[in-house]
């Protein structure tokens, strides 16, 4: 078994190759621009993690997972499009270097590039693999569009909001262990088990980054605590505080929210928060999903051992400071 670092070299070494044409040169060098950009690479390296848990890593399973490094980028350059972010990974947009138009046939062009990694694969899996890469991406997309909805919306309640992060954050998790399970030849349960937890797994990954971005240390976050309150974003802990806030609180949150000092919105936001228990809410909560999280790893039916680099994914997920 490889450790998440080893595989990420791993999946790098076969990845970090160019990935399309010279011609036309603006087209495939804005869909090569966000690859260079790097990240983590958590979705690809779930799925090597999951394909090795039952067998030694395979040439399908590193085609699989670049499919997922493709559209997950793909899904990204067309969020910072209809997001009208100036900034990734601390760097211009796609959209922002070589326009609107160009950005989107770039993602377009991502999207068919993660197929031609699908039609690579052995033919046996490709009917299983396949109905899961098209159920996800169209889950995805779900997602963006309730994400989008809800800027239009004066209430959004709990339930839909995490049904929201589930489609557009956590389900791609959740598939990208899956489709590693299925190329390692794992049972339904073993599949469903992984899925679940990479799912679950989501969710408390988004209740951390709401609460970081609110709550976070500035000298370890890399920034000053209180974006998404400057932006008016809907997260749990706004959706929260919605709910539980007395009648004061709410005037106080209403008259805040339409403050355009930034620093004195984000300070009485935080004020407000506290008062209502936000951040111990927010704490309790995610929690919750990471020990569902790892009840389902826990019913995935091999060894301990074998399952040690996911535990250790978990932790380092949730348990971050950044």
């Amino acid at each position: 078994m490889h450790s998440f670092s080893e595989l990420s070299a791993l999946f790098d070494a076969h990845f970090n190759k160019k990935q399309f044409p010279a011609e036309p040169k603006n087209l495939y060098d804005a869909a090569q621009y966000i690859l260079d950009l790097g990240g983590k690479r958590v979705r690809p390296i779930c799925v090597l993690l999951a394909n090795e848990l039952f067998t030694d890593l395979t040439t399908d399973a590193y085609n699989v997972a670049s499919a997922i490094e493709l559209f997950h980028n793909f899904s990204l350059i067309h969020d910072d499009i209809m997001d009208e972010a100036p900034l990734r990974r601390g760097k211009p947009t796609v959209h922002t270097l070589y326009g609107q138009s160009t950005a989107l046939l770039a993602g377009d062009v991502m999207f068919a590039q993660a197929y031609d990694n699908l039609t690579r694969i052995e033919m046996r899996y490709v009917k299983d693999i396949i109905s899961l890469f098209n159920r996800t991406s169209k889950e995805v997309c779900e997602g963006q569009q309730m994400d989008m909805d809800f800027e239009n919306l004066d209430v959004v309640h709990i339930d839909a909001y995490i049904q929201m992060i589930t489609l557009k954050t956590s389900v791609l998790i959740g598939a990208s262990l899956q489709l590693g399970a299925i190329l390692g030849g794992a049972g339904k349960d073993n599949q469903r088990h992984l899925y679940e937890f990479g799912k679950k797994l989501g969710i408390a990954f988004q209740i951390q980054d709401d609460y970081l971005d609110a709550f976070g240390d500035p000298t370890i976050f890399g920034k000053q605590p209180g974006g998404d309150i400057v932006a008016n974003k809907k997260t749990f802990l706004a959706i929260h505080a919605g709910e539980v806030a007395n009648d004061i609180q709410k005037q106080k949150l209403e008259s805040v929210y339409k403050e355009s000092d930034a620093t004195k919105k984000v300070s009485e936001v935080l004020a407000v928060y506290k008062e209502c228990g936000v951040d111990e809410w927010a704490s309790a909560l995610k929690q919750q999903y990471y020990d569902e999280a790892l009840l389902q790893l826990e019913e995935v039916a091999i060894t301990s051992s074998r399952k040690k680099e996911l535990y250790t994914l978990a932790e380092k997920l949730i348990w971050r400071d950044v």
